[in-house]
């Protein structure tokens, strides 16, 4: 497994992605919703890796959800950093990385594959989520 440290600006808010993938192989996406493309949230996820979260100070930790109401958009409340949006389903935590929180951003990321989610039903959402983001361990 390779390791690949993020987060937030001022480095209260943290995560460590591991992957088996190279970097060239991450699966790039960019949500076309008005929300993702305001913050130009690049993202990046591994259903056979792992996120841990290395935050220094979990109380700066704010959550934004909209629209369907099914994940947690995560930044830091100091500095505004977005790391990326976090979901539980089926007793799993799951995490969808904005690659812009990585330090350093991997070389050799593709393109963002430019994705719209508009029409999916809960049920497709949560299949999709569960199927493609990157379970939360502990510790």
């Amino acid at each position: 497994m390779n390791n690949y440290h993020g987060g937030c600006h001022c480095g209260v808010l943290g995560f460590e992605f591991q992957t088996a993938l190279e970097p060239p192989s991450w699966s790039i996406r960019t949500c076309q919703c008005t929300y993702c493309r305001a913050h130009g949230a690049v993202y990046t996820s591994d259903p056979a890796g792992v996120v841990r979260f290395t935050h220094r100070q979990p109380q700066l930790l704010l959550r934004y959800r909209f629209a369907h109401k099914m994940a947690d958009f995560i930044f830091c409340g100091r500095c505004g950093g977005y790391l990326g949006a976090v979901t539980e389903l089926d007793g799993r935590t799951l995490f969808v990385i904005n690659t812009l929180a990585l330090d350093p951003r991997p070389a050799g990321l593709a393109a963002g594959q430019a994705m719209s989610y508009e029409g999916e039903t809960s049920g497709s959402r949560d299949s999709r989520h569960a199927a493609r983001w990157t379970p939360v361990r502990d510790s």
